[in-house]
């Protein structure tokens, strides 16, 4: 079989499963090396979160990996000199690759792998930019040059949707170099709930006063600026529904406090704290709609849509989310509103309620949509250009 090495930053949860994958099918064979190194696992803080989070589904079965050595001061993936592996390129070498899978550029080390293996082995590069993000016209320029720049040290980019298609055809990678590979879920782990995660959403719904047949918004995510909760939160008081609507809000950040303490005592609306992925199922099922607002810079897709939509729900997603213009069909299964456009966002919001009898028909598109996007289908694109 053709080799493959793979460079990431950290085991993550959507990653895990689609390594496991490409191994197990052996159509190509694979190593996964990880430049935040070991350490990883004993610095579970999330920043994001605000506390110590530790994934509840195993990331490092099913597949061969190493952890590599960083010697940087200050490790992690929030800045550039935070990956910083002396011996990268020695350890790819003693794999004896027939070609690289590099998912991003914007790390010390990702970068001398781009540079070192330039022309002498192909490299597959996967990343999710997008050009949804508003910059200065200057910075715009540069940021072009560099960009055209970094994308001629690779062979092929695997592309997640069509925003990100338009981010790598402006810098410069050509049609041929692209390749679908959407991003994309486990998705029978939300489609098919279990006995427990069906019994935990009841027990929630009932411990939140959530009546049967009420209509229920969520929001599952990050209590931070980037995804603009707060939009959401004020939208929903300003519609002033009755009991009969409700809005679950789930997760924690550096705006949890201040949006827990202006709005816990509103009408409708629940605060719960992060959940696992085990859970989260659970969590999905007590919803009728997901709502993900975020208004940037940096939602460059919002997974959390795919996990909502792999269990039937109906979507409300902003325009700066990177997901937007492929998993949403407006009026057929979800809605976009304008990022940061309260007004949209009520309009929404109050026409769902008003309209209730076309959601039912809305979580159906959501399930048939997202069949088309499978972490099969992106192990499929890996494995055949691989193989060329």
């Amino acid at each position: 079989m053709r080799r493959l090495a793979i460079i990431t930053t950290h085991p993550i949860q959507y990653n895990a499963p689609l390594f496991a994958l490409l191994h197990a099918r052996k159509v190509i064979e694979i190593k996964v090396f990880y430049t935040w190194g070991e350490s990883v696992l004993h610095q579970k803080y999330d920043p994001g979160f605000g506390k110590v989070i530790e994934w509840d589904i195993p990331l490092l079965q099913g597949y061969p990996f190493e952890f590599l050595q960083n010697v940087s001061v200050e490790k992690g993936s929030h800045h550039s000199k935070g990956i910083d592996n002396p011996f990268i390129i020695e350890s790819i070498k003693k794999f004896n690759p027939d070609s690289i899978l590099v998912y991003g550029w914007s790390f010390k080390s990702h970068l001398k792998v781009l540079c070192h293996f330039k022309k002498k082995i192909p490299i597959l590069f996967r990343g999710d930019s997008t050009l949804l993000d508003q910059r200065s016209f200057l910075k715009e320029i540069k940021r072009s040059l560099f960009l055209r720049w970094i994308y001629r040290h690779i062979d092929f980019a695997l592309y997640v949707g069509k925003n990100n298609f338009n981010y790598f055809k402006k810098s410069g990678v050509s049609a041929s170099q692209l390749l679908y590979a959407p991003h994309a879920i486990e998705n029978d782990r939300f489609e098919t709930i279990s006995d427990s995660c069906k019994m935990y959403a009841d027990n929630l719904s009932q411990k939140l006063k959530i009546l049967s047949g009420s209509l229920v918004f969520l929001y599952a995510g990050k209590m931070e600026p980037k995804k603009d909760p707060s939009i959401l939160l004020e939208a929903f008081r300003q519609c002033n529904f009755n009991d009969s609507v409700q809005l679950l809000m789930v997760g924690n950040g550096e705006l949890d406090l201040a949006l827990r303490e202006k709005y816990a005592n509103i009408r409708g609306i629940h605060f719960i704290d992060f959940q696992n992925q085990l859970l989260m199922p659970a969590i999905y099922e007590i919803a009728d709609v997901f709502v993900l607002p975020s208004k940037g810079p940096g939602e460059t897709w919002g997974l959390a849509v795919n996990e909502a939509m792999a269990n039937g729900k109906a979507v409300i997603v902003s325009d700066k989310c990177g997901c937007a213009a492929d998993l949403i069909m407006d009026a057929i299964n979800g809605y976009i509103f304008k990022a940061g456009d309260i007004n949209d966002l009520i309009k929404v919001l109050k026409n769902m309620n008003e309209n209730r009898d076309t959601i039912p028909v809305m979580k159906q598109e959501s399930k048939r949509i997202i069949r088309g996007f499978t972490i099969e289908k992106v192990a499929e694109t890996i494995e055949r250009v691989v193989n060329k």
